[in-house]
């Protein structure tokens, strides 16, 4: 079986691509793993499928989404940009806005004058059941035991789960604290882990470790996590720049009941086709 594919990135954060209207895609995980393997495969942080939405929907298409490790998942902002550029230069629409099913419900993803791409992020839930965490009382901060010391941090879903750490310096080392709380009893479906350091108001600096792919060069539903946090503990405005390893975003949140709204580039790096 032959797939065609688009490389494709949103500040580094890179995908595979892949259009399943025009091609019959059935992807076992040991198959997304060796797509995904960037010695043998293509390489990318994700696998991202296009697909028809179904017929009771009014949306334009279904949004689907693969770790490298081959877990799908519902949430992948960095994607979602890439997802709206890959249907316009694929000619499978012409709308400036254009929504799209997850798992984690509808996304409106628009074409901004700048050529940059807006990603409607929906409302960020913040009850421990909806995150999801093991706990029945939701809190400012949430502490949890790692090795006997206690890791104070703020917890929110964007359609997935999101634990974002203060920091006074976002290049310390975060790959040892990272791996141990994405995979904490915690977190019964395990979390993509933030770090955040607060520049001013308007202005943080974000790594973060993600579930299934470990630190990427950008995560935009973490973008918006680190925001929603910080906007919650009074440290940040409505509008903040958040300076990742791959780049900057603009997200904006007026706050509770209200969706957060993501702004940044996607970019195609290249075509092909892979054998499987």
């Amino acid at each position: 079986m032959t797939l065609e594919f688009t490389k494709m990135h949103g500040l580094g954060n890179d995908f595979v691509v892949m259009d399943g209207i025009r091609q019959d895609i059935n992807l076992s995980p040991e198959q997304i793993r060796f797509i995904a393997d960037r010695n043998f495969g293509v390489g990318c942080d994700q696998l991202l499928l296009v697909e028809l939405a179904a017929n009771h929907s009014d949306a334009d298409f279904r949004y689907r989404i693969f770790n490298a490790d081959g877990s799908e998942v519902a949430q992948c902002g960095n994607g979602a940009r890439c997802f709206a550029r890959f249907v316009r230069d694929k000619k499978l629409s012409y709308k400036d806005n254009i929504l799209v099913d997850t798992h984690a419900g509808q996304l409106l993803l628009t074409f901004d004058d700048d050529g940059l791409i807006t990603v409607n992020m929906g409302k960020p839930r913040h009850k421990p059941a909806l995150i999801p965490l093991k706990t029945e009382q939701e809190e400012k901060f949430y502490t949890v035991d790692m090795n006997g010391v206690e890791k104070a941090f703020g917890a929110v879903s964007l359609g997935n789960p999101h634990a974002v750490l203060q920091v006074t310096d976002v290049h310390s080392p975060i790959d040892e604290v990272g791996e141990a709380l994405e995979s904490h009893p915690f977190f019964p479906e395990r979390a993509n882990i933030g770090f955040m350091q607060v520049v001013d108001r308007n202005n943080i600096k974000l790594r973060v470790y993600e579930r299934g792919a470990g630190e990427t060069l950008a995560c935009g539903s973490g973008a918006c996590a680190a925001v929603v946090i910080g906007i919650e503990h009074n440290l940040l405005d409505n509008d903040v720049t958040v300076q990742l390893p791959g780049g900057t975003l603009k997200i904006h949140w007026t706050g509770r009941d209200f969706p957060v709204f993501m702004t940044g580039p996607a970019v195609n790096v290249f075509e092909g086709s892979i054998e499987l």
